[in-house]
């Protein structure tokens, strides 16, 4: 019987929702499917490699819906990442099962680091980050600010994750209390970022001293 990526990742996350547990062996899970061994490592290494696939899925599916719509395309930099988190959650919300046993794991993991499954989610996201960054100086949405703007993809992840964990425990209809918050984050984050009451002193100050 043929195989494909999608196949296996598909059964790997069946799998997980049914036992509660990854498979006992590679070898284990390949005869389930009923696919050789070698077949599986064709495709994949390692059950955490699948994982790491889902989630960076997860992200390419969100994009590719922003990118498939025309309006997308005219928002400012700060509707972009409005859209991207709302559209995110609903993929998220499509796939919630196995996101919460995800998540699940990555708590008992109790570390800082990000865990391994989203090494490739959020390398893509800080990516698309750092390009709208890029967009927004452009447009002046972003101040431009040497000493701190290449931590602005790092911060967003770490919004990205507290929305994540927020989305994840919120028990309101429709999950309202997850779109709320998604505005007033990035709503907060682009008034820290952008042109500020603070940066128009600070104009306005240099603008009199050289011009004493």
């Amino acid at each position: 019987m043929a195989t494909s990526p999608d196949k296996i990742k598909d059964a790997y996350m069946m799998y997980l929702l049914e036992e509660g547990q990854q498979p006992a062996s590679i070898y284990a899970f390949a005869k389930k499917l009923k696919v050789k061994e070698t077949e599986f490592y064709e495709y994949y290494n390692s059950f955490e490699q699948i994982e790491s696939g889902v989630w960076a899925g997860f992200f390419d599916q969100t994009l590719a819906r922003l990118k498939s719509d025309e309006v997308f395309h005219t928002y400012s930099v700060r509707e972009k990442l409005l859209a991207f988190y709302y559209t995110w959650i609903e993929v998220l919300t499509s796939n919630r099962s196995f996101v919460l046993r995800s998540l699940k794991d990555f708590r008992m993991q109790r570390s800082m680091r990000t865990p391994a499954a989203l090494e490739e989610f959020k390398y893509q996201f800080e990516k698309f980050v750092k390009d709208l960054m890029a967009e927004g100086r452009e447009s002046q949405e972003v101040k431009s600010r040497q000493l701190v703007e290449n931590k602005y993809p790092t911060a967003f992840w770490y919004q990205t994750m507290w929305l994540l964990d927020f989305w994840s425990k919120d028990t309101s209809k429709g999950f309202e209390k997850t779109d709320t918050a998604i505005e007033k984050a990035v709503n907060t984050a682009f008034d820290l970022i952008g042109v500020s009451a603070l940066d128009s002193v600070l104009d306005l100050a240099k603008f009199l001293y050289q011009n004493r």
